[in-house]
């Protein structure tokens, strides 16, 4: 059994165990159970042990189970009280309390435990090895906080025991001693408290007066407290009258300010009033009237909910002002809409009048509208009030000011596109190029038409940035809430724009917002829609421009077509519509006239089909060269693929013609057509070098070229040699099926047969040759043609006679025949 204790780290709180060891089987120490000392309640010597070596430990954790204490039995008294005072010890220094002790004296623990105090001694590890030394009882400072009583106690002892004379065994006398001594001041005591009990009867009569005292006094405070308290409410009610009264007034006086404020705002002031009402539009009078809708604009809002009180909304002096604020408004509004509508139409009808605005008999003139602007600007700013007291006003007005502006733009187009033909002075080339008749050079030197191109440009760059600048004037002038449609200071086409920083309005929105809104797509529709009525009709003055230079020559629309896309390309970025739709339908009217004369051009080569007998090179293949060398002086800008799509559809109907031609004959057909590939190779030449769409069309006569040879070749050479190449031809299709060794024995190709077949075709080889040299020179038109269409006859002939010679070595080892070589220097000389 051991006692031990062990310190916690929180707050170093320590605890203390009893461990009870017992031995194993084996005489080894082993756990047997643990207890812990916080719980232990009792130590009592058991009575009934004479010895008294025997005691038990009682623990309050085991006083609920059905367990009996612990109990063990000493060898002797020293090892009792060695550990029960151990025990104790370890219980007051850790725990702070000791257990109840029962049957053992402890006044006899503490004697023992002072006579029984064993000398301590350490050791210290030095250099020289460990050294004993006595520890006396003052070195282990043992003090008497670790004895069972304080020192006081023990000295309080001392000086009792001294008064009397005893040994050791008079320690029961002692006992009884103190036991008569405790019960005498007992007894003492009581007698003291018998003879102070008339005292105790004043003291008793004195409270109970003093409580009666009491009584009357709480009374007394409870009366008072019920008149203070009527006093106080009293008093309350007072202050609630006056706090009442304080508010009233100051709502009063807070109410007339508010009041006051309201009739400020319901004032019409009366110069306001006449200006709306009645007032002139004159320019000079324009300030006073741009002050009365503003007054007006400012007033309306003032009285709108977010800007009033919602609790003034629906009393009758405001709904009464409001209704004569709209009658005020209505007036305004149609007095402004009916005089700007009748200003415009005066503003267009003077400037038709004089016929000095427009271009006339040798003179061009260019479109002027910087006095319209100037006179539109002055109601610019009137316009953006109109807007926003009545914005369905601006319907009318918009549609009024385009019905006078287009009368005013028509007669301007008119004018300078009459005069413009009239000034512009050029011959009329004919429309007619391809078709069949004798000759191909007529129209190498047609006659210069550029005057043509350069007038529609002329058309385009007086006209284009002018109906731009209109669409911009009137957007913004109009108050439309879109983006600028051409940028401040930007150029159109490089031209600078028609109306430059001194004609802009001079004005800024009224609502900052407007001028951060988005493109709206409602607004710009209705933009759209008023563009088509400003600018409509004007195309056809256009479209007379490029009516008539089609006419003039109609390969002017290459350079036209080239002209609009590079106009075209320069609006994309702004929000003109009509303008864009008018140069789109110009591209279409020009890609139109264009495309008929690529029709009628292409009906005159289907016309050569009719003509019974066709020989030599047909005549539109030049033509076409020239043709194209011309088209190809015209391209301007973006107009390459409208000259490709010509050649593509040329050039498409004019092989599909030569098929159709060379079909009529066929005896001729492979001569027909390898002189009319060739002619279309040699006249496109420098052409397809430089024109990716025409070097595909080389490359297709070409190979149509060769094709054509060789099977005119191989006819001329089959004339001359075919029993030779036909006994090749029969050999080689034996060879798929028997082997060679077996051919000679085949009937008609024995060696006799050989024999016959090399005689008949070989013997006089070289006059063979010159006929065939004969026959393709006899119907051949193109003598230039002749010389490399021999070379081409003479290497096939070298070809298929070399092969024939192979086949007869392998096959007839035995004979002998002329070999490539000698045929080869017999055809050098020819």
């Amino acid at each position: 059994m051991c006692v031990d204790s062990a310190a916690k780290s929180k707050g170093q709180r320590i605890k203390a165990f009893l461990r009870v060891l017992k031995y194993s089987t084996g005489g080894v120490l082993e756990p047997a159970k643990l207890y812990k000392l916080k719980h232990l309640s009792k130590v009592e010597v058991i009575a009934n042990d004479p010895s008294g070596f025997t005691f038990t430990l009682g623990f309050d954790n085991l006083r609920s189970q059905s367990v009996a204490p612990p109990q063990w039995t000493m060898r002797n008294i020293d090892d009792r009280n060695r550990l029960l005072f151990c025990i104790l010890n370890i219980c007051k220094d850790v725990l702070g309390r000791l257990p109840k002790v029962v049957g053992i004296d402890v006044v006899e623990m503490a004697l023992w435990a002072k006579e029984n105090t064993p000398v301590a001694s350490t050791q210290r590890n030095i250099q020289d090895g460990p050294v004993a030394a006595a520890v006396t009882e003052s070195d282990l400072k043992v003090t008497v906080e670790k004895e069972l009583v304080s020192q006081a106690e023990e000295e309080d002892m001392e000086a009792l025991l001294g008064t009397y004379v005893m040994g050791i065994g008079e320690a029961e006398a002692f006992s009884e001693r103190l036991k008569r001594e405790l019960l005498a001041l007992e007894a003492a005591n009581v007698h003291a408290i018998l003879e102070s009990e008339p005292l105790i009867d004043e003291v008793l009569q004195g409270l109970e007066a003093a409580t009666n005292c009491v009584d009357d006094m709480d009374e007394w405070l409870g009366i008072f407290n019920v008149k203070l308290r009527h006093m106080r409410e009293d008093i309350e009610s007072i202050e609630t009258r006056n706090n009442k009264l304080e508010m009233q007034s100051v709502n009063n006086k807070s109410l007339i300010e508010e009041l006051d404020k309201l009739l400020e705002r319901l004032r019409v002031p009366s110069e306001y009033a006449a200006c709306l009402t009645g007032g002139s539009f004159d320019e000079a009078c324009m300030l006073q009237n741009i002050e009365a809708c503003e007054w007006l604009t400012g007033a309306l809002r003032g009285l709108e909910v977010p800007n009033l009180d919602p609790t003034y909304a629906n009393m009758r002096a405001v709904k009464e002002k409001r209704a004569e604020l709209e009658k005020l408004k209505s007036t305004f509004v149609r007095r402004a809409s009916e005089f700007l509508r009748n200003y415009f139409a005066s503003l267009v009808d003077f400037m038709i009048a004089d016929k000095s605005y427009f271009s006339q008999r040798g003179q061009l003139k260019r479109p002027d509208h910087a006095d319209l602007r100037y006179k539109c600007r002055t109601y610019a700013r009137l316009l953006q009030h109109l807007k926003s007291l009545d914005k369905n006003c601006l319907g009318s007005l918009r549609k009024a000011y385009c019905s006078s502006l287009n009368l005013l733009l028509r007669r301007e187009a008119r004018e300078f596109a009459n005069e413009l033909r009239a000034s512009t002075k050029a011959s009329r080339n004919p429309t007619v190029w391809l078709e069949p008749s004798t000759g191909s050079g007529q129209n190498v030197n047609a006659a210069d038409t550029s005057t043509v191109s350069e007038a529609y440009a002329k058309m385009l760059t007086i006209f284009i940035p002018l109906l731009v600048d209109e669409s911009s004037f009137f957007a913004h002038f109009m108050c439309f809430e879109v983006p600028a449609l051409v940028p401040p200071g930007g150029l159109v086409n490089g031209n600078k724009n028609g109306y430059d920083d001194d004609d802009d309005l001079g004005i800024m929105d009224i609502d900052d917002n407007d001028s951060k809104t988005g493109k709206n797509s409602a607004e710009l529709a209705a933009l759209n829609e008023s563009l088509q009525n400003l600018l409509d009709g004007i195309q056809e003055d256009f479209y007379a421009v490029v009516d008539w230079a089609y006419k003039i020559d109609p390969l002017r629309c290459i350079s036209m077509h080239g002209i609009t896309e590079r106009y075209l390309s320069g609006q994309k970025a702004d929000a003109a519509g009509f303008v864009r739709l008018l140069l789109g339908d110009l591209e279409s009217r020009i890609s139109m006239q264009f495309s008929r004369f690529v029709d009628e051009a292409c009906h005159q080569i289907e016309k050569n089909e009719r003509n019974v007998r066709q020989m030599g090179v047909l005549s539109y293949i030049p033509r076409f060269a020239t043709l194209a060398t011309r088209m190809e002086q015209y391209i301007q800008g973006q107009s390459r693929d409208l000259v490709d799509q010509a050649y593509t559809k040329f050039v498409s109907i004019m092989f599909v013609t030569l098929e159709k031609i060379a079909q009529t004959d066929p005896k001729y057909a492979d001569i027909f057509l390898l002189e009319n590939y060739a002619a279309f190779q040699n006249s496109l030449y420098d052409l397809a070098n430089v024109v990716p769409t025409l070097a595909k069309f080389y490359h297709q006569a070409s190979e149509a070229y060769e094709q054509a040879c060789t099977r005119h070749i191989s006819v001329i050479i089959y004339y001359q040699f075919e029993r030779l190449f036909q006994f090749a031809k029969k050999i080689e299709d034996l060879m798929y099926t028997i082997t060679p060794e077996e051919i000679p024995f085949q009937l008609g190709l024995s060696k006799m047969d050989l024999r016959k077949i090399l005689k008949s075709s070989l013997s006089g080889v070289d006059k063979s040759i010159a006929a065939m040299y004969k026959k393709l020179q006899k119907n051949l038109t193109s003598e230039e043609l002749l010389p490399s269409l021999w070379d081409k006859c003479k290497k096939e002939f070298l070809d298929k006679y070399e092969s024939f010679a192979q086949l007869v070595a392998k096959i007839y080892p035995s004979e002998t025949i002329p070999s490539a070589a000698e045929m080869r220097d017999l055809l050098a000389p020819m």
